[in-house]
């Protein structure tokens, strides 16, 4: 694979950027609303930021939606949820209504973002190689540093291992 397609590496597994204890890479981008939402607006707050393919895929639904019914679970661990994927703002205004999903979604359609977090990695399908997100949660601390990242994430099961790491 040629050196320029690949995003940073680290040891949290091939591709992925910051790692437990560092600094987590700030961002600005714009929510499901329009409005611009950055990682600085939630100091002082855990952040349970999971980047996810696309929306309106199965997976992707089970996820989000396995997140909705949990928000509550992850407010009284003093955590806020955010959903991040390349998709439009009109994309996720249209997937958070139909599935009446209770936190923002995030827009990153230059991939800064996701790069910065090494999330945006060549995939391979059927023996086609692509460039993609590769399904991953990243928890971040009160002081906005990286607390555990959940690299290659399997949807089943997966909130609950977010919600145990939080205790």
């Amino acid at each position: 694979m040629p050196a320029a397609k690949k995003t940073s590496a680290s040891t949290a597994g091939p591709g992925y950027g910051p790692q437990p204890g560092s600094k987590a890479p700030a961002f600005r981008l714009s929510d499901d609303t329009g409005h611009t939402v950055s990682l600085a607006d939630f100091k002082g707050r855990k952040v349970i930021l999971y980047f996810y393919p696309k929306d309106s895929t199965p997976g992707c639904t089970t996820e989000s939606c396995d997140f909705r019914d949990n928000v509550n679970r992850f407010a009284k661990s003093g955590a806020v949820v955010l959903g991040l994927s390349a998709d439009s703002v009109e994309s996720h205004k249209k997937f958070k209504a139909k599935h009446g999903l209770n936190f923002p979604l995030l827009s990153d359609p230059d991939h800064k973002a996701l790069e910065a977090y090494g999330i945006w990695q060549e995939k391979s399908l059927y023996g086609r190689k692509f460039m993609g997100i590769v399904r991953t949660t990243i928890v971040i601390d009160e002081e906005g540093k990286v607390a555990k990242v959940f690299p290659k994430v399997k949807v089943n099961g997966h909130v609950d291992q977010v919600l145990a790491s939080l205790k």
